[in-house]
């Protein structure tokens, strides 16, 4: 057990550091005793006693110098050292305090500086060997003095010394045992501690989803890989903050959580809630993305669910909030593909079991309309017909999502093919030239299945037409390139934004605000543009009215991987 002891204590820098201020104390007390006994040696006209005594002062500076170095040079043997200092100590004192005359000196009181050292660096049994001897030396002088010198000396003074030394060692010594184990209970807890960090961090940074510690104005404190990968940010312990607020990127999450906070109010638990944004993660966020290619897709918009959760502490001086971000898009793809295989199973039937019988339909109202003479009857003969017509167009949109894009040797030049697809919509309807505005297209190339890209922009160009005022440039196409990894079409109309109702269900199928329409010219698109390692979306903005005043509108965004 007592070598156990001796082996942590020599293994622990803690005791290396008391031991150096152990040396410290002595270079400290040496002085003041060598300035002390060196004036007394001068104010003496003969040199007697106080000569002697300067002699022992200098030659325990010295020591004390050589201890200090050991101590912080030759970390080893560390009771060794310690024991010979205490001899040292000891003998030093016992030196001087004889040679000053004993009891009448007052210098037993110096006992106590090695005594309290030997209680708080080394073990109870060795310590009060020490006062025993410190005891011993204190009565033999005593013994001396009565026997040997007319001085009325009494031992009585010693005793009680060495019994104030026994009390005062013992006291320190439980009380330096007691700090001991508790440092090491805290060496311990801050050992599991930091093991519990090191496995927390493990399972953190594994996990697929995303993790921001924020506070309540949208500071980011913390987060995880996974949510560095969502969001194209680095959010790494040492990085400069920021806020949500302050990148444009972030902004619908920062939205998301100032409604969860206001949703918040009054509630006294957290009710486990999520909600859906997109986000568009740029490359001005601190980490390096790979550039997206048709051949590796990657989500250009992310879908994340996130889910809120309130970390409250008095210590803190503003609330903390956890933010869970999980990644739908992988299953939005896998949702896609699964989809476009019963697609594909499904048109087959449609295209037998379906369109078959329109166009028996379709031709029967045409022999029909050559014998009817009737108002009435011809009513209800284009009733059939605009109907057979509907039929037959909202198979043909289903049809085109069953058909793969082709895969394309090199990209499309992007601003031949605007202009083309533009030409035609003029002709097809009889629209003045400057009503559609193409901007400038610096060349761009985009990875879209051209029949695919066709369908999508005529698409747009034509629900545009319903809204725009028909004035020149009513309708523009603008190419935009808002980072180095993404390319973008914006289609807008100078029409009235779309209603956030509307918003909601604007891309699901058969939702349609027209009496003609099908519900799936918008739906379509999307699903053509998801088909191609694109994605379509409507964005709402503000735009500059005639009288200078901020107007909402909005406009449809088809991102390209380039």
């Amino acid at each position: 057990m007592m070598g156990t002891v001796l082996q942590r204590r020599e293994s622990r820098e803690t005791f290396w550091r008391t031991l150096q201020t152990f040396c410290a104390t002595r270079v400290v007390i040496t002085v003041v005793l060598l300035v002390y006994f060196g004036i007394n040696a001068f104010r003496e006209s003969q040199v007697g006693n106080g000569y002697a005594e300067w002699q022992t002062c200098l030659l325990y500076l010295v020591l004390a110098f050589g201890f200090g170095s050991l101590s912080i040079y030759v970390q080893r043997r560390f009771m060794l050292q310690l024991l010979a200092q205490l001899v040292v100590d000891i003998s030093a004192i016992s030196i001087l305090y004889i040679a000053a005359g004993g009891a009448r000196s007052g210098l037993a009181i110096l006992y106590l500086f090695p005594l309290s050292g030997a209680a708080v660096l080394a073990p109870l049994v060795p310590a009060l060997f020490f006062v025993s001897i410190v005891t011993l030396i204190l009565l033999g002088e005593s013994l001396y003095q009565l026997l040997y010198s007319m001085v009325d000396t009494s031992p009585s003074q010693a005793g009680l010394y060495g019994a104030a030394f026994f009390a005062a060692i013992f006291v320190i010594n439980r009380l330096a045992a007691k700090l001991i184990k508790q440092e090491d209970l805290a060496a311990q807890r801050g050992r599991d501690l930091q093991l519990q960090e090191a496995i927390n961090r493990l399972v953190i940074a594994d996990m697929n989803d995303g993790i921001l510690v924020v506070g309540d104005d949208t500071e980011v404190f913390a987060g995880n890989p996974a949510a560095e990968r969502m969001l194209g940010m680095s959010v790494a312990y040492g990085q400069p903050r920021y806020k949500l607020t302050d990148r444009e990127t972030l902004t619908p999450i920062a939205d998301a959580f100032f409604a969860w906070q206001q949703a918040a109010v009054g509630r006294t638990a957290d009710d486990g809630s999520s909600t859906y944004v997109r986000v568009k993660p740029g490359d001005d966020m601190g980490v390096t993305r790979p550039m997206l290619t048709r051949d590796r897709r990657r989500d250009l918009h992310t879908h994340l669910k996130l889910r809120f959760a309130s970390v409250k502490s008095a210590g803190l001086s503003n609330d903390r909030t956890v933010i869970f971000l999980q990644d739908v898009s992988e299953i939005e793809n896998q949702a896609q593909q699964l989809k476009l295989a019963s697609m594909g199973r499904l048109t087959a039937s449609i295209a037998h079991e379906v369109r078959n019988p329109l166009s028996a339909i379709s031709h029967a109202a045409s022999l029909l309309s050559e014998d009817l003479v009737q108002p009435t009857e011809k009513r209800l003969l284009n009733i059939v017909s605009d109907n057979v017509v509907r039929l037959n167009r909202m198979i043909e949109d289903i049809l085109k999502l069953s058909r793969k894009a082709h895969t394309q040797a090199e990209p499309l030049q992007l601003a031949p093919f605007l202009s083309e697809a533009v030409l035609e919509l003029r002709e097809t309807h009889k629209l003045a030239p400057d009503m559609i505005a193409v901007g400038p297209m610096d060349n761009a190339r985009v990875w879209f299945d051209p029949l695919h890209l066709r369908e999508v922009v005529m698409n747009l160009l034509t629900n545009a037409l319903r809204y725009a005022s028909g004035r020149s440039g009513s309708i523009r196409l603008l190419a935009v390139s808002p980072t180095s990894e993404r390319f973008e079409l914006h289609v807008q109309d100078d029409g009235p934004a779309i209603t956030p109702e509307v918003r909601a269900h604007l891309f699901e199928p058969f939702y349609t605000t027209s009496s003609k329409g099908t519900g799936l010219g918008l739906y379509v698109a999307r699903e053509l543009c998801l088909n191609n390692g694109a994605m379509l979306d409507y964005e709402y903005r503000m735009d500059l009215s005639g009288d200078g005043r901020d107007e909402p509108s909005g406009r449809f965004v088809i991102t390209f991987a380039v």
